[in-house]
């Protein structure tokens, strides 16, 4: 595999001012051999002139967090990453590889989750390439590289974690997104690995049910929400009936025997359940009759 050699750049302000200088000699001679003086001076001039533009061949520039890739016949030399005006041999091959902080949103994939349920989900990478080496040379193109590894990633995620979490303890896409962009975006750094590519976030961007379920789905997170509201009441109301039948009896306000209690047990649970206000009932009899 290819690694990254880091290469000090020469200073090119030197060389350009020493090619101009040998340019402005070698035109002077070719002027001067033009005017009748020796032909040999004409020649010279044109070597000169050469070798000026062949020097200044070499010269290049860096833009701040960039990098240049150099390649002597098809040979890896190394990478200038500092910014500035710098020479080098005029045979070299320079490509630029940008080292800035990129984004990029995944399309709406449509995929199965870990119940089977389709549903559609997309992400946001921010990554950035660390060894230009590995991103130059172990793919052929580390950017379409980057966003086709990420789809596949969300894709495998997607099928690993359920939409919605049925237990306390289970994990799901729309209920932990810190876990899941955790497991992103290791997921991708995985897969970028071998590209020199760093991933600094990944995260859902988008998360829903697929079209054809997603009533459906709503009416069983509606019936779901219902149900836990239902328990929550019935466990408080059973709560303040325990309350209320110690109190009675630790304050001796009347002595109750198993059936009153049940009777009065019951009513209290109709009137701490009903969605409705209790309408009161004047009895003109006694329990027993």
């Amino acid at each position: 595999m290819f690694r990254e050699i880091t290469k000090k750049g020469t200073n090119g302000l030197g060389v350009l001012t020493v090619a101009l200088v040998v340019l402005a000699v070698g035109v002077q001679r070719v002027i001067a051999g033009a005017q009748g003086e020796s032909p040999l001076n004409a020649i010279v001039g044109v070597f000169i002139i050469l070798a000026s533009v062949l020097g200044l061949a070499g010269l290049y520039t860096v833009q701040p967090n960039d990098g240049k890739v150099l390649t002597l016949f098809g040979e890896y030399v190394g990478t200038v990453r500092g910014a500035g005006l710098f020479w080098a041999n005029p045979f070299y091959t320079k490509k630029r590889i940008s080292l800035r902080v990129r984004n990029f949103e995944t399309a709406k994939l449509k995929v199965n989750d870990n119940h089977s349920n389709p549903i559609e989900i997309g992400a946001i990478v921010v990554w950035k390439v660390v060894d230009t080496a590995e991103a130059m040379f172990e793919v052929d193109d580390y950017s379409h590289f980057v966003v086709m590894q990420s789809e596949a990633a969300v894709r495998a995620l997607a099928q690993t974690y359920p939409y919605d979490a049925h237990g306390q303890e289970a994990v799901a896409l729309s209920t932990h997104p810190a876990e899941v962009s955790k497991s992103l975006q290791q997921a991708v750094a995985d897969r970028l690995l071998k590209a020199g590519v760093e991933v600094i976030e990944a995260r859902i961007s988008h998360l829903a049910y697929a079209p054809e379920i997603a009533s459906a789905m709503l009416r069983r997170q509606q019936a779901a929400a219902i149900i836990a509201a239902r328990s929550k009441i019935v466990e408080g109301a059973v709560s303040m009936v325990e309350n209320a039948l110690e109190l009675i009896s630790a304050k001796g306000l009347v002595t109750l025997d198993e059936e009153r209690k049940a009777s009065m047990v019951s009513n209290l649970l109709v009137v701490l359940c009903s969605d409705r206000d209790a309408q009161p009932v004047v009895n003109t009899g006694s329990l027993y009759s």
